[in-house]
């Protein structure tokens, strides 16, 4: 294996020659404390590991792990993109399962809501190109509103302050906190289970008292949420559970 460490971004990428370079990287990371492995949508795969880990030991971590990493990435890698849109979306985090009525005729792509559990898609559907941007952009929509409620609530019953809250759509991060109080969640979040969304709220919230995973922010993560050992885990492998077509558009 290669290993190319980028010293402007503190980034370290890591593959065999007959991979794509790009599909690799380790990311060092002020906050971790163990080697870990992730496998996003796609196939890429990020490494995580404590600073000043070497490229040695990175190494030697990914080959212990790699009949896992291997398994992952094919089972992230088979999954199609539609050339249609969807007859039915799940977003498991809100308990809504969204009924999708295409509709194809020579126009520009337009998405209708006919309800809080029904859509309709009229355009030329002829390709993911065509309407995964209008489809993406309705789901960010439900999730400010639903994010930003639930985010609400919890930091009133917990007695937590923040500044904003923000969606975006990320392909390695759940969410963020900015020591301006910012938090982020990525839109993703919508295909989660409503308790490991709720972890991953709290999880961001507790960020505003301490911007590192030491043994305080766990304490009062686990104050709120004392099952977090096992949603964490959850959360790391939930990437799985969004459609493909999230990331397009």
């Amino acid at each position: 294996m290669n290993q190319v460490i980028n010293k402007s971004s503190s980034q370290l990428s890591l593959f065999a020659p007959t991979e794509d370079p790009q599909a690799w990287q380790v990311r060092i990371s002020q906050r971790a404390r163990r080697l870990s492995v992730r496998v996003y949508p796609a196939g890429r795969v990020e490494v995580i590991v404590p600073r000043s880990t070497s490229a040695w030991k990175v190494q030697q971590f990914v080959s212990r792990h790699r009949e896992w990493i291997d398994e992952r990435v094919r089972e992230s890698s088979s999954q199609p993109i539609p050339l249609q849109p969807p007859q039915e979306i799940l977003l498991a985090a809100v308990e809504r399962q969204i009924n999708v009525e295409s509709v194809h005729v020579d126009q520009a792509v337009r998405l209708r809501a006919l309800g809080d559990c029904h859509v309709q898609m009229r355009g030329r559907l002829d390709g993911p190109a065509s309407w995964a941007r209008v489809l993406n952009r309705w789901l960010m929509k439900i999730a400010e509103q639903e994010f930003s409620r639930r985010l609400r609530q919890l930091a009133d019953t917990y007695g937590f302050n923040y500044e904003r809250v923000q969606v975006r759509r990320q392909r390695t991060r759940w969410g963020s906190c900015s020591t301006r109080g910012t938090v982020s969640l990525n839109v993703c979040a919508l295909f989660l289970r409503p308790e490991v969304l709720r972890y991953l709220l709290v999880h961001e919230l507790c960020h505003t008292q301490h911007m590192n995973h030491s043994k305080r922010f766990w304490k009062l993560v686990s104050s709120c949420e004392p099952n977090y050992r096992q949603l964490d885990k959850e959360l790391t492998a939930a990437w799985r559970h969004v459609p493909p077509w999230v990331f397009l558009g």
